[in-house]
């Protein structure tokens, strides 16, 4: 047998606060297993004041990139040197790449979640209310637009930026999004097709936690998806079935978007397959 004589592996990874109960290492790791890629992936707990440094160590220590998570999707892109279209048109960045010293901001989720959503439904045509505003719902908002949603409504608490989301969707898709104040026990309206929680809202530990809405409201024949992955069948998506709505977990949109990360990273198009049976057998999903 030839003696190994390169023990360094590429290092990829994930900033995020708090970020112990994200899942995506093990994932990632099982597709470096299964593809023999020779490569690591860290989760890392950087706080935001901490964010710029995070960033720039990453570069000093040679690493191929990173992800991000909340809250640092936006923040982030001020310390990079480039956003890819997909970043621009969202304005957030959820996967950064690191060539040559640069820092390219990309942003994966929207296709992601947009990938997972078409194995159940076809959202042209379709009218979609979103719950949330900011990084995670811009990138689903944007791609729904793109794939020709007939309409959005965005449901955030904070009136001015569910606004700002719906005008720019507007402006830059052409497709009549709309944003309404999130009051407790918010009212689901009856034409929506598709109503996706984009919020943090059920996110462990918090498992029993669920968006304030009138349950009442969601109705068979509507298909309910959250983005949270762990645990992969949240509060909100068990309230959903039990009213016969078609339900879809946050797994989906998780191994998409790393998928195409990865690609991003290493240039291999790895097995989503390896990577949805990794967290299967985590979360018994």
């Amino acid at each position: 047998m030839a003696a190994r004589t390169n023990f360094l592996s590429e290092i990829t990874g994930l900033f995020a606060f708090p970020a112990a109960e994200n899942p995506t290492v093990a994932m990632v790791e099982a597709a470096y297993r299964h593809h023999q890629i020779d490569a690591r992936y860290l989760t890392c707990e950087v706080e935001p004041e901490n964010l710029e440094a995070a960033v720039r160590g990453a570069v000093a220590m040679g690493w191929a990139g990173f992800h991000l998570s909340l809250p640092h999707k936006q923040t982030v892109i001020p310390f990079l040197d480039e956003l890819a279209e997909s970043a621009q048109i969202i304005g957030a960045v959820n996967c950064v790449v690191i060539r040559d010293g640069r820092l390219i901001g990309e942003n994966t989720d929207g296709a992601g979640f947009l990938t997972s959503l078409k194995e159940t439904t076809d959202p042209r045509g379709a009218h979609v209310l979103v719950f949330g505003a900011g990084g995670a719902a811009r990138a689903i908002a944007v791609e729904l637009a793109l794939a020709g949603v007939a309409s959005l409504t965005i449901v955030n608490r904070y009136a001015a930026r569910g606004e700002e989301l719906a005008r720019y969707i507007t402006e830059t898709a052409g497709v009549s999004a709309v944003a309404v104040e999130w009051s407790t026990n918010f009212a689901v309206p009856a034409a929506m097709n598709i109503v996706v929680n984009a919020t943090s809202i059920g996110l462990y530990p918090e498992v029993k936690a669920e968006p304030a809405i009138d349950y009442d409201t969601l109705l068979p024949g509507m298909v309910v998806a959250d983005v949270i992955p762990n645990p992969p069948r949240t509060a909100f998506l068990t309230s959903a079935a039990a009213r016969g709505c078609t339900t879809i977990d946050g797994l989906g949109m998780l191994v998409n978007q790393g998928v195409i990360g990865i690609k991003l990273w290493t240039g291999v198009d790895v097995d989503p397959r390896v990577m949805r049976d990794e967290l299967t057998e985590i979360f018994g999903a």
